[in-house]
């Protein structure tokens, strides 16, 4: 079906909508016909403002033989031939198909990988940016995990980030993150390069991912804190081993072990859905050569460099020199970007 049709269909789905809420629908047919009609309304309008242009631009051109009106119709035209391009962009990005994680809730995890105490110090920070750029969009910053070193660094922090469209912002934050700048144990000023793996996960719901509690090994152990010093004398940590993909999730923020295997269990259903995502995405993407935001952890997607105070994405080589105001949660000019570039390479997929 060719661009109009599609359009067509969609604006008239849009009237058989309102007409099936007007005739007084209730309970879920209800609720499911509102939230189709609010998830096409927007590109419904976008529509009708295309096709008023276009009838205004077929207007202006008869216009044109008319002396008196001529000039005034080459105006509207100019302005017209402006407009009708970028509403003809915005509906070919609302017709791409959504991805259905995109409004879900995500877990974050943040670890440090090369680089010794270096890394776990600058895990934290990473951790703390994510925690203000969270706040700064009104989304709630749950920590389910962390696990911190005797001098201050993050071993292992977990959280879950709620609000709307949380994944779809986040979800290019995947990937290993360098940092290079001179530790303050270091006495030479030398430079040192170390790295921290960032995870975004949608966040699943229990209908999502199917567990067997046969599939899962539970330990039971105590808490410690950092340097090993116990924090409580209960076995309130839980260790959960999903024994057919081997992943294991560990956690002991809180001091129930009730809350802590709650905690637990929701980790591993975010992992085992991404799990699943990842290979449909695999799949569907196989003949795709390059792609933003593959989620990769091994994917290097961004260098600090604090000496020259520049941060560079290196999927679209973009570098932002002002590496304060980054880390203090300043990441929408990075998320933008690297969106349009998805938009732009799915775009021209679909041609």
């Amino acid at each position: 079906m060719n661009l109009a049709g599609r359009l067509d269909r969609i604006t008239a789905r849009a009237e058989e909508l309102r007409a099936m809420l007007g005739e007084g629908l209730s309970g879920d047919a209800y609720v499911r016909a509102s939230k189709e009609l609010a998830e096409i309304e927007p590109l419904v309008a976008r529509v009708g403002d295309l096709r008023a242009a276009e009838r205004a631009q077929a207007e202006a051109e008869t216009l044109l033989a008319d002396p008196e009106l001529h000039d005034l119709a080459e105006t509207e035209l100019r302005n017209l031939k402006e407009q009708i391009p970028g509403l003809q962009h915005e509906i070919r990005l609302a017709l791409l198909p959504k991805d259905a994680a995109d409004e879900r809730a995500a877990i974050l995890e943040v670890r440090p990988a090369a680089g010794g105490d270096e890394a776990a110090l600058f895990a934290t920070e990473l951790f703390g940016m994510y925690q203000r750029y969270a706040e700064a969009r009104g989304w709630r910053f749950d920590i389910l995990e962390y696990t911190d070193t005797e001098l201050g660094g993050l071993k292992e922090g977990i959280a879950e980030i709620n609000g709307r469209g949380v994944f779809a912002r986040l979800k290019y934050e995947s990937g290993v993150h360098r940092v290079q700048r001179v530790p303050t144990t270091e006495s030479q000023g030398r430079i040192h390069t170390s790295t921290v793996t960032v995870a975004v996960l949608p966040e699943a719901e229990e209908v999502d991912v199917q567990i067997d509690e046969g599939d899962l090994r539970i330990d039971v152990y105590r808490a410690s804190g950092a340097g090993g010093q116990h924090v409580n004398k209960t076995e309130s940590a839980v260790r959960i081993t999903h024994l057919p993909s081997g992943i294991v999730v560990a956690m002991q923020e809180e001091k129930s072990q009730h809350k802590n295997r709650a905690k637990a269990m929701k980790i591993l259903r975010a992992r085992l859905y991404e799990q699943q995502r990842a290979s449909l995405h695999a799949t569907r993407a196989a003949d795709r050569k390059a792609q933003v935001g593959t989620g990769d952890r091994s994917e290097r997607i961004r260098t600090y460099n604090f000496p020259q105070g520049r941060v560079t994405d290196h999927r679209i080589n973009l570098t932002l020199y002002k590496i304060d105001r980054v880390m203090t949660g300043e990441l929408d000019e990075f998320i933008d970007a690297l969106t349009a570039e998805d938009q732009a390479a799915r775009l021209a997929a679909e041609e």
